[in-house]
């Protein structure tokens, strides 16, 4: 397997997982009564398999898992082990799945042993950097405390670099790197940012590419992955759709991808949406009356509180009146 894995996707997470533990004698994975001697990843890979897309992502998470098994067991037969550090990158917009396979990693990891807790500390610049010589210093070696045994995770980590050879941020930069080698094995640092930002960091800190093997893109949902992750929320949440209500929605979902903002938040955005409607909903049955079974499943199209405008030329069904079928998942 090769030292590093780099998808061609849009995204960003560095996740710093350090392999070097001496403990390659203890089981690969933890006695669970299914009887699977690959329990810990089964686990896992059903929870990413409910999760739309990311294909490249639970094909490296599997590989990550294979080559830790391996080389566990060529320990056992007293062959030569590979002891690279399992760093990463996750690059990646908002709202793409980026913390959510971060925790997934931290429950593996501590599942196989490699990691004690598993834990993930969520970080960001202001955590990390102080206001004064040697404040950020000791911010940073406290996160880091905090994540001993699991994941620090620090989203935007491009911003430690913003200011220049000056600014603090550098300070937190080389405290990181400095426990990155100290304390290998005994955490895994994410460093997490949009892709083009992420990839400047890299270009403006010659020293960081090496230390991060694995590079993980997180690309955007389309439009088609966006609606089966909103039609998901829907019927978790038991909502159905009028017909007229998912075109409208698959409508405005095709005119956002279209517009490629970069601050859009692909599911994180779905979500809200799911949650606005849902309020809607309960404002219009509150004005209507009394409401029945099938009128607290129902999301119409009225429901769906979007400026369509230029949206409507995306439209490509026919624009009748709302009927009350609802449209399966």
């Amino acid at each position: 397997m090769s030292d590093t894995f780099t998808f061609k996707q849009k995204g960003q997470i560095n996740v710093v997982l350090n392999q070097a533990r001496q403990d390659y004698d203890e089981p690969i994975v933890k006695k669970q009564d299914s009887g699977s001697k690959h329990f810990s990843f089964e686990k896992i890979e059903e929870k990413l398999n409910q999760f739309v897309g990311m294909e490249e992502i639970k094909k490296t998470v599997k590989e990550i898992y294979a080559w830790i098994y391996v080389n566990r067991l060529r320990k056992q037969y007293s062959l030569k082990t590979d002891t690279q550090a399992l760093h990463m990158l996750f690059k990646g917009n908002p709202g793409t799945g980026k913390t959510t396979v971060a925790r997934l990693l931290g429950e593996l990891f501590s599942d196989m042993g490699v990691l004690s807790k598993g834990h993930l500390i969520e970080a960001e610049r202001a955590d990390l950097v102080g206001e004064y010589i040697g404040q950020t210093a000791q911010k940073t070696r406290e996160l880091i405390k905090k994540a001993q045994g699991g994941i620090l995770f620090i989203d935007e980590a491009y911003s430690l670099a913003r200011g220049g050879e000056k600014d603090f941020g550098k300070e937190a930069i080389d405290t990181l790197v400095k426990h990155m080698e100290d304390k290998k094995g005994e955490f895994i640092l994410i460093l997490a940012g949009y892709s083009d930002e992420m990839d400047f960091f890299m270009e403006m800190n010659p020293g960081l590419p090496s230390r991060f093997p694995i590079q993980i893109s997180f690309p955007n949902y389309n439009e088609h992955e966006l609606l089966l992750i909103t039609d998901q929320m829907i019927e978790n949440k038991e909502y159905k759709f009028t017909s007229e209500a998912r075109k409208k929605l698959e409508r405005h979902l095709k005119f956002k991808v279209n517009q490629h903002e970069k601050s859009f938040s692909n599911g994180r955005y779905v979500r809200n949406l799911v949650e606005k409607m849902i309020r809607q909903q309960a404002v219009r049955l509150l004005r209507e009356g009394v409401p029945d079974r099938v009128s607290l499943l129902t999301i119409r199209s009225s429901d769906i509180t979007i400026e369509e405008g230029k949206e409507k030329s995306y439209d490509l069904s026919d624009q009748n009146q709302e009927g009350i079928t609802l449209s399966q998942y």
